[in-house]
């Protein structure tokens, strides 16, 4: 399902959650692993000299320093590696999001993996706009495969993928996240949760009758874009609901065990790479207890080997 995995990471216990979901699914897929680190910031133009992410020290890069972080990632990795002969380790100095986003079009990545997270005092944060700014809001505008984001242990991942939930709010975007998890749903023969919420923010005390012709409406929305479009892939639930999306999708997947979420990057019709975050995923990310896998292009939708959609989708 996932030829390539690229893990984009620290190096440090902040990513810990984010790699046992790398190392569990590259183990279980038979991916080819690529375990990733952009330990340093080039000092200028196209010195040797660099800035340590972590530490802010200075110093030069050669052969040795890169042979020793290699090293230090392999020993902090040795116990999850260890079944994985197709797992590599690699480095690089520069911006951590423009490298990250440059080996993944290298290695044609089917699938980015990395943390929300990655500073100590980040972890478990509730802060609305900060994580947005950081690698993994940048990695998550312009990469042209899916990217699925760890920000806390996950308890479910471990007997494999049993429940999917794709959020959707009908816009084109959400479509190729919906074309994306029943692909995945289909191959794995796992339960797919097709989950919609009428987001009642900007009404002032909306009434029942409101509330049911608008939850009316995005059942038939529901029937004429993805039921009509599963095929024979009979393994799945429709899920309405009204009140706080980014809420009520957390509430969902909590009840009904989901070990993923899968939401479009961003909903608006504007240039995918120019697309911040969209404000439901982001919060979503930062409180989900299972991973989140953000869409952002077309390109990699179809991981499956029963081909593309139908015509209309």
């Amino acid at each position: 399902m996932f030829e390539k995995i690229l893990f984009a990471t620290s190096a440090s216990s902040t990513c810990d959650d984010a790699a046992r979901v790398a190392f569990e699914l590259s183990r279980k897929n038979r991916s080819r692993l690529n375990v990733f680190h952009v330990f340093g910031l080039p000092s200028r133009g196209f010195g040797l000299t660099y800035r340590d992410v972590r530490t802010g020290e200075s110093d030069e890069v050669d052969e040795n320093l890169v042979s020793l972080v290699k090293e230090e990632m392999a020993q902090y990795y040795e116990k999850l590696a260890k079944d994985h002969p197709s797992c590599a380790f690699e480095t690089a100095t520069g911006e951590p999001h423009t490298e990250i986003l440059r080996k993944a079009r290298k290695e044609d990545a089917s699938l980015i993996v990395m943390g929300a997270h990655t500073r100590p005092e980040d972890v478990g944060a509730m802060r609305h706009r900060i994580i947005a700014g950081s690698t993994m809001q940048k990695v998550a505008k312009s990469a042209r495969c899916p990217v699925l984001i760890v920000s806390r242990p996950c308890v479910t991942c471990w007997s494999y993928f049993a429940n999917i939930v794709v959020a959707t709010d009908f816009s084109k975007p959400s479509d190729y996240a919906f074309q994306f998890a029943r692909n995945v749903a289909k191959e794995i023969g796992c339960r797919l949760h097709v989950f919609h919420c009428v987001d009642l923010g900007s009404e002032q005390e909306p009434g029942q009758a409101y509330i049911e012709q608008q939850l009316a409406a995005a059942e038939k929305k529901v029937q004429d874009k993805y039921v009509a479009n599963m095929g024979d892939f009979d393994n799945y639930v429709i899920a309405l609901r009204e009140g706080n999306p980014h809420v009520e999708v957390l509430k969902y997947a909590r009840e009904n065990k989901s070990d993923l979420i899968v939401m479009a990057h961003h909903t608006k019709d504007i240039d995918p790479e120019k697309a911040m975050l969209g404000s439901t995923i982001e919060q979503v990310v930062l409180r989900s207890a299972c991973p989140v896998l953000s869409v952002n292009h077309p390109d990699k939708v179809d991981v499956s080997p029963y081909g593309p959609p139908r015509a209309g989708e």
